[in-house]
């Protein structure tokens, strides 16, 4: 399996589009590194990028767009919001598939040693990667900005982790660079009705997990009250793992409270919303929306839509595109640019949807291509999507049942049976698939070259473990299927009356896809050699087929006597 990382680095240049290009188009260059986004703010005058790929290429990638950016980038004009002291600011990496942060780490240090060697850009390293306790803070390193560089470099406590330690002609023209490996980070700003960076500072204070300063009597201009070893002391904000501060954008007119949420977990995104709302109605300030820069897990997106429907008391089990439609219009996140779901969130921009054209398809295109003169897709495929159409007929009685008139305090219950039938509805698309890829798989393995011996052998092999898997799969759409009966009973004895032929419909379905799977199970065990193997997945075929059969006529007993 392929281990992923992500490098997200934040060039200090939002303004000239060839600027950024130039550099985009090395990261671009490199052979096994996806650009997923480029988000340039004119404002900031700041470009976040975000791309992804194996270790190797996204250092190679990021090295060169680092070369890039201090050739096109002299930060000597530059100006913005955004807090910086380098052409590229901050350049960090993030695990995301198959990769720890002490491996992480050691690319992160990797890259910074060759910066060090290969520019003249003096390196800190900070997140995980820092070397020194009080560098583990981007804003520890960035203290002064890029004005304070010509005082910090040459003492010794400035000593970069790579590169020289001293200002010069060359670092007066790209500034200092910082590197790190840390977790997901998502930075998001929050819009209010008002211009004032000061109001708005009000607001990142209150939610920001540092908080604000404490002083003496009046708690603006009140004496600043310390600790012993002279530290000012803190009234700490609302929101843990939450960096923020205000600021004006003069590009759209209004102030921002811009957060960096470093630890999702902690803190998501809907409740770092809601923490800004309800400061800045106590300061008689308003949210009018909000702003995501660069991408976004799909969980972040889910999670929200899940809450904001629970806060109407609606059900949670709908589809995934429209959580995430309620997520965008409930925090506003398409005030100020459109939300683009397939841009924004990192899973959708991984999406390989070439290894999964049905699913991808419509329902005409499916239909014409299981028509065709091609052997695939067939009754595996078709068995998966039928189970899918079952529990999708029982998933819509339990939503229609959660917010029917006189149920009102039954929205939770059936909310939670339309989440079960969500899940199990997504399972089985994604087999519609995978049946085809494994009877692609069977083809290939028998494409396999077969003159020596050894390719023989290798080739018996592969053909068997094909087989084994093109079984699997439609054993796995019955069992998916059969799980869905427990949601079809319960939504033709419990749901909304109106709706009990739907549930009737679902359990035919789901019956014809257990029936229909087992029928692609037997015919595949045929070229099996393991009979250990084939006689007991034919016994647990059976012991399915009968269990259907009796959920179906169950339910059809319960909607027959409902009509």
């Amino acid at each position: 399996m392929k281990q992923l990382i992500e490098c997200v680095p934040n060039f200090s240049e939002g303004r000239n589009p060839a600027v950024i290009k130039a550099i985009t188009d090395v990261i671009e260059g490199i052979e096994g590194v996806q650009l997923l986004d480029v988000d340039p703010g004119k404002a900031t005058n700041r470009t976040v990028v975000t791309f992804v790929g194996e270790p190797l290429p996204v250092i190679e990638a990021a090295l060169l767009a680092i070369k890039k950016a201090g050739e096109l980038i002299d930060m000597r004009n530059h100006s913005g919001e955004h807090p910086r002291q380098g052409a590229t600011d901050v350049c960090p990496l993030i695990p995301i598939a198959n990769i720890s942060m002490e491996e992480t780490v050691k690319y992160a240090r990797m890259l910074g040693e060759r910066v060090g060697k290969e520019t003249d850009i003096p390196v800190y390293l900070y997140e995980a990667a820092a070397t020194k306790k009080a560098w583990k803070n981007l804003a520890t390193i960035r203290a002064g900005e890029y004005e304070a560089l010509p005082e910090k470099l040459g003492q010794e406590k400035w000593q970069p982790d790579y590169g020289k330690n001293e200002y010069n002609d060359a670092v007066a023209k790209t500034g200092v660079t910082v590197i790190g490996a840390r977790d997901f980070l998502v930075a998001y700003n929050v819009n209010l009705n008002t211009t004032s960076t000061r109001r708005a500072n009000s607001v990142a204070f209150d939610v920001r997990e540092q908080g604000r300063v404490k002083r003496k009597g009046n708690p603006i201009t009140g004496e600043i009250m310390r600790l012993k070893n002279g530290d000012p002391k803190r009234i700490p904000g609302k929101c843990k793992a939450v960096k923020g501060i205000g600021w004006f954008i003069e590009e759209y007119g209004v102030a921002q409270v811009s957060m960096n949420l470093t630890n999702i977990n902690v803190t998501p995104l809907h409740i770092a919303y809601e923490a800004c709302y309800d400061s800045a109605n106590k300061r008689g300030l308003r949210v009018t929306g909000s702003e995501l820069v660069g991408l976004v897990p799909l969980k972040v997106m889910v999670d929200a839509g899940k809450y904001f429907l629970k806060k109407q008391n609606r059900s949670v089990g709908v589809s995934e595109g429209e959580l995430i439609k309620i997520a965008v219009k409930s925090m506003g996140l398409d005030e100020l640019t459109p939300f683009d779901p397939q841009q924004k969130i990192i899973e959708y921009q991984l999406q390989n949807k070439t290894n999964q054209p049905l699913l991808y398809s419509t329902l005409k295109d499916f239909s014409d291509e299981t028509a065709s003169e091609s052997p695939a897709p067939g009754g595996g495929s078709i068995s998966a999507y039928v189970g899918a159409l079952g529990i999708s007929l029982a998933t819509m009685v339990a939503n229609l049942s959660s917010h029917k008139r006189g149920w009102d305090e039954r929205w939770a219950e059936f909310s939670e049976w339309a989440e079960k039938g969500q899940m199990l509805k997504d399972a089985l698309l994604n087999l519609v698939d995978e049946d085809t890829n494994a009877f692609n798989g069977i083809m290939a393995a028998f494409r396999l070259p077969k003159g020596s011996a050894e390719e023989k052998k290798a080739r018996s092999a592969a053909i068997q473990a094909a087989t084994k898997n093109a079984i699997e799969v439609p054993l796995k759409v019955m069992q998916l299927s059969l799980e869905t009966f427990d949601i079809i009973e319960a939504m033709a004895k419990i749901g909304n009356p109106n709706s009990v032929t739907d549930a009737g419909v679902g359990a035919l379905c789901a019956r014809a896809a257990v029936h229909g799977a087992f029928l692609n199970v037997k015919i595949n065990t045929g070229d099996l050699k393991d009979e250990k193997y084939v006689a007991k997945v034919l016994k647990e075929g059976e012991r399915m087929i009968k269990k259907a059969d009796k959920l179906e006529a169950t339910v059809m007993k319960v909607v027959n006597g409902k009509i």
